[in-house]
């Protein structure tokens, strides 16, 4: 099995777990994640919710928001000032 494979068949439980073990930095039976296993599942995470997420819900994801209006701030209408 292929990378690309098995991320296409992991379950949103296994999603959660991986998860979950890259947030505390254990599995769930408590043994210690190392440092390749962690980066392994960070990839897997940010593959699978690549496909299976929407935007705002990937790790990841900063809302950036948008701004009010069509134009952008004139400088010339908010100098700055330095100190």
């Amino acid at each position: 099995m292929d990378y690309q494979q098995m991320i296409a068949s992991m379950t949103p439980q296994m999603y959660q777990n991986l998860r979950r073990a890259v947030e505390l930095g254990k599995w769930p039976d408590g043994s210690k994640v190392t440092p390749e296993q962690r980066e392994n599942a960070m990839q897997a995470i940010i593959a699978w919710g690549e496909r299976h997420l929407p935007p705002a819900e990937r790790v990841g994801f900063v809302d950036k928001g948008h701004k009010a209006g069509d134009s952008c701030d004139d400088p010339e209408e908010t100098p700055l000032n330095w100190k």
